[in-house]
């Protein structure tokens, strides 16, 4: 998969490199596609850094992902079986697509931890901290890959 040229994935790494989290880096990226106000979008990715709140479990980027579909795709009638099981199966395509590209959807383990849950506290934004992390890369693999996905299945404004 072409990753260099995706324009949202370049805005979710810009995002990250602002200080945002890769949840809210991902998610922000594609916000001229949902009606959702900047403030509203990074309060609501923003439990998800750090693999969820520094817990080291799914990658924020990937659950910046999931959001957009979410926000795209989403149902919103209870009961509804046939969207939700859409709904899984694109959640479903989009992490194996990450998975293929990353070994895992796992924050620890596309980090190299060991440790599960962290000190709440994040680290400092430094050069170093961003020669150390794979995150830029992955908050912008993550965008492109929802792109892609974008592209391929065109939001209807019915939806």
């Amino acid at each position: 998969m072409e990753f260099e040229n995706s324009k949202y994935g370049k805005i979710a790494e810009e995002n990250f490199r602002k200080g945002y989290n890769c949840s809210q880096a991902v998610f922000l990226a594609f916000q001229d596609l949902y009606e959702m106000d900047e403030a509203t979008a990074a309060r609501i990715s923003s439990s998800f850094g750090g693999g969820m709140g520094r817990l080291r479990e799914v990658c924020g980027a990937v659950s910046g992902m999931f959001l957009t579909v979410g926000a795209l795709y989403g149902y919103d009638t209870p009961g509804a079986q046939q969207e939700k099981t859409e709904h899984y199966k694109r959640i479903q395509e989009l992490a194996k697509a990450y998975e293929t590209e990353n070994g895992s959807i796992v924050c620890r383990e596309l980090l190299g931890l060991t440790q599960k849950r962290q000190e709440p506290t994040p680290e400092k934004r430094t050069e170093e901290y961003y020669k150390k992390r794979p995150c830029p890369k992955l908050v912008h693999m993550a965008a492109a890959i929802m792109e892609q996905y974008i592209k391929e299945h065109p939001v209807s404004k019915e939806d």
